[in-house]
């Protein structure tokens, strides 16, 4: 089972996934305004890669900017392609 932390300093933060306790990636966003956040890279450890993951980290994303009405821009290449084939996921952009 994929778990997801958040950490937030107002600044910047990060959504990291483990798996049993083991580290399994990281999404990293940057601040853009009040109403908006920027996810800027998506990094996914390489024996967990094909697992669902990065989707994992982008889901909790979304939750978080819907639960706090915010936006997300996505300037990473794997959450901007994520947002591109799951419609179900755009209403935040």
């Amino acid at each position: 089972m994929i778990e997801v932390k958040q950490n937030d300093d107002k600044k910047h933060g990060s959504f990291e996934a483990s798996i049993d306790g083991n580290k399994a990636g990281l999404m990293t966003y940057t601040w853009a305004g009040e109403d908006r956040f920027i996810i800027d890279h998506t990094e996914v450890e390489e024996a967990y890669n094909g697992k669902g993951v990065g989707k994992e980290m982008l889901i909790k994303a979304v939750e978080f900017a819907r639960e706090n009405n915010k936006k997300i821009i996505p300037l990473c290449p794997f959450a901007k392609a994520t947002f591109q084939k799951n419609e179900d996921l755009q209403d935040v952009l």
